[in-house]
């Protein structure tokens, strides 16, 4: 059993400054770790050369970066030629890290939402009416630009087909090349609380702690998720990362779901308790 990291980009045989934490945690509860090459996978380049100082044979957890899917997927490949399998595989890699995958599993606990396939405006505008009325939030499959709300997040009437095309557009303009997939509109919901990130292996809630963006915010004591738990086992996926929030209503919703691999850990979350917990089905 091994955990593998990025690299430093400028110690290539060193854990990168971010995931190091939890490369020394793995060491010290007794797993291996090896580093990757993550530009040169993310380039998509060569990922023989981006795994060349993986030690042969063994199950692997990657703890990284983002990577797109079909480029995790050529990551698995590299891997498995030298006889490494990572636990997570490049399907259910794909099901959790873009949003298709994941929404229709869990409809009834996030908000509605419509997507598209590509980027062409007449797309945009079935999925704009499927949605129906009122406001709406767009990303693509993978992120939103939060933090550019009035002008490539938030659309005030999915009504109004034009103003809702330029938020579009200018979402698109800001995610450049790293636009996936197609745009996502969100029904807009009233939320009342930060944002609690809670991790779940094979079905199972490992831990629960604040999210990345607002890792001092602790969330609420004895949080009930016996609602969340038969929904995110349906998933059937390994590791992974749910994002929740309470509405106005007192209902928590379901914001965001991510593959655990690349879903980053509050800088208030011991990385031994994510190595743990991590690691925990292959004791």
């Amino acid at each position: 059993m091994m955990l593998l990291v990025p690299g430093d980009p400028l110690r290539p045989t060193r854990p990168d400054e971010h995931f190091a934490p939890e490369a020394r945690a793995a060491r010290e509860a007794g797993y291996a770790v090896a580093v990757v090459d993550h530009d040169e996978l993310a380039r998509g380049k060569d990922a023989v050369r981006a795994v060349a100082s993986v030690p042969r044979d063994g199950t692997a957890i990657y703890r990284g970066w983002m990577l797109e899917a079909h480029r995790y997927a050529r990551f698995v490949d590299a891997l498995a030629a030298r006889g490494v399998t990572l636990r997570t595989t490049a399907e259910q890699y794909r099901q959790a890290h873009e949003f298709p995958g994941w929404y229709p599993t869990l409809a009834t606990v996030t908000p509605q939402s419509a997507w598209t396939v590509g980027a062409a405006r007449t797309d945009f505008d079935k999925a704009r009416l499927a949605l129906g009325d009122g406001p709406a939030v767009i990303r693509d499959y993978v992120k939103s630009m939060k933090h550019y709300w009035s002008e490539a997040a938030f659309v005030p009437s999915v009504e109004d087909g034009d103003a809702a095309w330029r938020v579009a557009s200018r979402f698109q303009q800001l995610r450049d090349d790293d636009f996936v997939g197609g745009f996502v509109l969100r029904e807009f919901e009233q939320f009342t609380t930060a944002e609690v990130r809670t991790w779940w292996v094979h079905g199972r809630c490992a831990l629960v702690g604040p999210h990345p963006d607002t890792p001092h915010d602790q969330p609420p004591d004895g949080i009930d998720l016996d609602w969340l738990a038969p929904l995110i086992d349906a998933l059937r996926l390994p590791f992974v990362t749910a994002d929740l929030t309470l509405r106005a209503d007192g209902e928590w919703r379901v914001i965001e779901v991510g593959d655990g691999q690349v879903s980053d850990r509050p800088a208030s979350i011991d990385p031994a308790t994510l190595i743990a917990a991590a690691f925990d089905e292959l004791q």
